[in-house]
């Protein structure tokens, strides 16, 4: 699949400008009960050392059982990515020594990924996009994890996360500034929630990124590349982007080399530092695991299971665009988050008529809802108002029962006490004016004490917005705003 790579900011050096290249491995925790080759728990927070099996702990004799879960959820995740799902992958095993890996190796993919070629389609500044290739998604068991703050002279292993099944997601290096990068990490969040394959939380671990960064003159060669390893905040990984490309162009540019190497991204100097060199490419010494036969499976299982995904985020907001009439941006913020998106989906359920008042709907879920949540520093689980509740709201407004000024007061209510929208309306006498012959005789009330503004809006039509804001203060806001300007317009001669 070819993607389109799309030219990043430019970054200025002593030398003119330089362009960023970058590539991303996203290791995504695979939403499942248990391991990937083991019963042991997945559960996030238990004890250190509770949910360990005898395989995780690699105990003589023990051999692994592939959990078909988590091969379904990797290619569920493939499906979504528009990828090549490869019907017969391999596992290996790769060797390395690290204390909180018991086996000595991990078993991954190597060369025969359960899932190829695939693109994720990203939404840029200024309604652009860009399509970013993805190389390969493989399956791969995660570490245990090391302890350091436990005591002055020990590190303490904690095997819990040993053998949870992680998808390595990679991508192309199509990525060219920090601002694509984290658009791609958002997108891609946004894509596996949906899938509900990984839960995306990056605080816990079960989304983190190696970031590959490096520079080059436009359009020349690629440069050497540096790994900022274990990022696990989007902003941080935005950071860590410039930091970097910055300093390898001073480095490039005051006559030195990049050293091929692996780094760390240090939030609170906002500086990358070196971890370990990578001059010497390490020997895994892949090999097959003697254990584990290839995963082999059919297309017909593959088929089944696209069958069942759920609308993804570029379905949904292409749906929400053509049968409400949305903005691109608009249905862009409702389809980030899978919560928000089903919330506007709550609202619209909630309508009387929702070819009418889709748009209006999604107004008032982005500007009134989402506005208020964002101030408060509160979830859209952790809203006061339902969906149901906006829905009957949005209703009002669309058949003419209660203006736009009034809605925001009756939000307000239901925001701090509850209650049905409807029955607060009767109950609390909120209800638009419709009765032509009230409007009219406060229009002639305020005409006829305001002789000179008269005047002044039949030498200047535009002046007529002072009556119109007259009449609806002296009606509380419940006069119907078009029946006041047609009536004031006839009144007036404008």
């Amino acid at each position: 699949m070819n993607a389109t790579v799309k030219p990043g900011k430019l970054i200025k050096g002593q030398t003119g400008d330089w362009e960023v290249v970058i590539g991303l491995e996203v290791h995504a925790q695979v939403t499942s009960n248990s391991k990937l080759f083991s019963g042991a728990s997945t559960e996030f927070g238990g004890e250190p050392n509770t949910q360990v099996s005898l395989v995780d702990a690699a105990m003589p004799g023990m051999l692994p059982v592939i959990n078909e879960e988590c091969v379904r959820q990797a290619v569920r995740t493939g499906l979504g990515l528009n990828a090549q799902i490869n019907l017969r992958s391999v596992f290996d095993r790769k060797n390395y020594f690290y204390p909180d890996s018991p086996q000595g190796y991990q078993i991954s993919q190597y060369k025969s990924p359960v899932v190829g070629e695939g693109e994720v389609v990203v939404e840029l500044d200024g309604g652009n996009t860009a399509t970013i290739g993805i190389e390969r998604l493989h399956l791969e068991q995660d570490a245990g994890k090391l302890l350091h703050d436990q005591s002055p002279t020990m590190s303490y292993v904690d095997l819990n996360r040993c053998g949870v099944a992680l998808m390595e997601i990679v991508s192309k290096p199509d990525i060219r500034d920090a601002e694509q990068a984290k658009a791609y990490v958002t997108k891609l969040r946004s894509i596996l929630r949906y899938l509900g394959t990984c839960d995306g939380d990056m605080e816990k671990g079960s989304l983190r990124a190696d970031v590959n960064v490096s520079v080059r003159k436009p359009g020349g060669p690629l440069g050497t590349r540096c790994e900022i390893k274990n990022m696990n905040s989007i902003t941080f990984m935005g950071q860590a982007i410039e930091y970097e490309a910055r300093r390898q162009i001073e480095i490039i540019e005051d006559g030195g080399t990049i050293d091929q190497e692996t780094r760390l991204y240090d939030p609170d100097k906002g500086e990358t530092r070196s971890m370990r060199s990578k001059e010497e490419a390490h020997d895994y010494r892949y090999f097959p695991d003697p254990d584990l036969l290839p995963l082999e499976f059919s297309q017909a299982y593959v088929d089944e299971l696209r069958s069942q995904l759920p609308e993804l985020p570029d379905q949904k907001k292409a749906r929400f665009i053509e049968a409400f009439g949305l903005s691109p941006y608009d249905a862009s913020v409702l389809v980030a988050e899978r919560e928000s998106a089903d919330f506007y989906e709550s609202v619209l359920a909630a309508l009387a008529d929702k070819a009418r008042d889709g748009k209006l709907a999604a107004n008032w879920v982005i500007n009134e809802l989402f506005g208020r949540l964002n101030k408060e520093g509160r979830d859209i689980t952790a809203s006061p108002v339902s969906a149901a509740q906006l829905g009957s709201i949005v209703d009002l407004i669309g058949d003419g029962t209660i203006s736009g000024k009034i809605a925001k007061d009756l939000f307000e209510i239901v925001w701090q006490e509850g209650g049905d929208p409807r029955e607060l309306v009767e109950t609390r006498g909120m209800k638009q004016v419709t009765d032509l012959g009230a409007i009219e005789k406060v229009i002639d009330d305020i005409i006829a004490a305001n002789p000179d503004k008269v005047a002044q809006a039949k030498a200047k039509p535009q002046l007529a917005g002072w009556f119109v804001g007259q009449v609806m203060k002296s009606s509380g806001g419940k006069a119907n705003p078009q029946a006041v300007n047609d009536l004031l317009k006839a009144k007036l001669g404008i």
